[in-house]
């Protein structure tokens, strides 16, 4: 049994070697982390953390450096526990993901240790070969169908934009662990105000995304899996986010591994371009939409052809042939941060897609719900919603009537959200900060406030800091 002291040198040499892109040497660690140990104790930490597949070595004896077995995203050691019994939050689990959720319940050495399967990729053959079955197509064919279809490439996407920057680069950017609100991200990107308390990293992470979006939406007829557009669309979303600027938008020439798992990326620069250009040769050929969309999303963190920052590539790649085809995005609302990862994890261990396709389906119903103002049918009332409708309306007619800042109404919905069941608590946050966001004078009456009362409180809100 390791001991807390123990626990917490190995988590602080962990997180110095994560900062260091390129590799970490033992004078940066004894240096950068923060700990007072000597020479001998801090090379048998490193030992084990090697010997645990936690880290890994280049280099010759005097210049060795030390990185970490992971790319795009660092799991926690407080979510450890949640990747073995992920929360489902409604998302329905096919027999198949099912299996893959408790194969990944497995500790990290008994499950079998797997490298990059070219086959995987060679095997699929576009319009013969489908990840998604005719009726899963059937499915999300009427789910993202707009009055746009007939028009110029990315019609719908600019007829929404406003609402698609802030969920598409909010709900990604939280997938990676940010933690900036629904609000805070609206309030950084309409008004360029960052959030009090939050780093940097995350504002930047959050812009990105924006500058991204707008990138896939203004190429219109252009708009394809062309490899100018993926290397630039990495680019925009790794801005000012990696230590080397000479990294973005170039495809990877360094050893990566995956935080927590028993896959290991290909590692041969020739092999990873070949497979890069492989994968948008064949999404190219996919005639479907949605098996385009879904095809990005599996194959692209698989083959983790960046140095960093491929599953931010591969959810924003998803949505080029739906901007562009003028259907539906998907913006990943309310997708579970933990379900996705062990879909992921089921791609990259098992080459199997089928968790993850349960994540994609389900994500873009949420998403194409979200943006379906041109439907002709009323969907059933959300439960969720009318279970909780007394404290939603309660909370805003608070917000509103005593004109609280958005800091002030930011920590009012996270207090009262703390203290519902956990399950409910994530998304009783984002419902209420969704209904600020729409907060107009044609619907305010339903809070019970005054016109003077809104009118104040928008002033309020909308000002720039």
């Amino acid at each position: 049994m390791i001991n807390s002291t123990t626990k917490h040198e190995l988590y602080a040499i962990q997180n110095l070697i994560a900062k260091n892109t390129y590799g970490a040497s033992i004078e940066d660690i004894m240096s950068g982390s923060g700990l007072n140990l000597e020479l001998r104790t801090l090379q048998r930490r490193l030992k084990k953390l090697k010997e645990e597949g936690i880290i890994y070595t280049t280099g010759g004896s005097k210049s060795t450096r030390y990185h970490l077995s992971y790319s795009d995203h660092l799991v926690r050691e407080s979510e450890q526990e949640k990747l073995i019994r992920p929360k489902r939050e409604g998302l329905s689990i096919s027999k198949e993901g099912e299996k893959i959720i408790s194969y990944l319940s497995n500790p990290l050495s008994d499950r079998k240790k797997v490298g990059y399967n070219m086959e995987f990729l060679d095997t699929y053959r576009p319009n013969i070969d489908a990840y998604l079955s005719d009726a899963d197509i059937h499915k999300l064919t009427l789910l993202g169908y707009t009055n746009s279809q007939h028009q110029p490439a990315g019609t719908h996407a600019r007829e929404i934009l406003n609402r698609l920057l802030i969920d598409l680069s909010w709900n990604s950017s939280r997938l990676e662990g940010n933690t900036y609100s629904l609000l805070d991200t609206q309030r950084l990107l309409e008004l360029g105000e960052s959030a009090e308390g939050k780093s940097l990293e995350e504002a930047q992470m959050i812009i990105n995304h924006k500058d991204a979006i707008e990138f896939l939406v203004d190429l219109g007829e252009e708009l394809d899996f062309k490899p100018y557009i993926l290397l630039n669309l990495h680019a925009l979303l790794a801005e000012n986010l990696m230590k080397e600027q000479a990294s973005l938008g170039r495809l990877r020439s360094m050893p990566v591994g995956i935080y927590q798992s028993a896959y290991t990326p290909l590692s041969i620069p020739q092999l990873i371009a070949a497979q890069f250009e492989l994968i948008l040769k064949k999404a190219m050929e996919i005639s479907n939409p949605f098996e385009q969309a879904f095809f990005m999303m599996v194959h692209l963190p698989y083959l983790q052809p960046f140095d960093d920052v491929n599953k931010r590539t591969s959810r924003l790649a998803a949505n080029i042939p739906l901007i562009k085809n003028n259907l539906s995005p998907v913006s990943f609302v309310e997708v579970p941060s933990m379900i996705y990862m062990q879909g992921i994890l089921g791609v990259y261990e098992l080459n199997q897609v089928d968790l993850l396709k349960d994540v994609f389906m389900w994500a873009y119903e949420k998403s194409a719900l979200r943006y379906a103002a041109i439907r002709q049918t009323i969907s059933e009332p959300d439960p969720f919603r009318t279970k909780y409708r007394d404290n939603i309306k309660n909370l805003i007619m608070k917000i509103v009537s005593e004109n609280l800042s958005p800091n002030e109404g930011t920590n009012l919905i996270q207090s009262t959200a703390n203290h519902l069941p956990k399950i409910d608590s994530d998304r009783f946050r984002e419902m209420v900060e969704g209904d600020l966001l729409v907060l107009n004078e044609g619907n305010f009456a339903r809070f019970k406030v005054s016109l003077s009362e809104f009118k104040a409180w928008k002033e309020n809100w909308s000002r720039k800091a």
